[in-house]
């Protein structure tokens, strides 16, 4: 029950994305690098949690 969609279109180009901006913008920032680092980080976790929620969801509700 997993959704390839929410993984590959959402979660791992936002865990790309922070993580490219977390490093490698970062340096480059000058005076805003705390700002810079601390945005990438956010859109890589926040990439994470899409990437679990995407493993998790289901399309009917399981009764348990």
């Amino acid at each position: 029950m997993v959704s390839k969609s929410i993984i590959v279109g959402v979660g791992i180009p936002m865990i790309i994305v922070g993580a490219l901006m977390a490093w490698l913008l970062s340096p480059m920032g000058g005076e805003l690098q705390s700002q810079v680092e601390l945005i990438g980080s956010t859109i890589g976790i926040l990439g994470v949690v899409f990437f679990i929620s995407g493993l998790f969801y289901t399309k009917e509700p399981k009764i348990v």
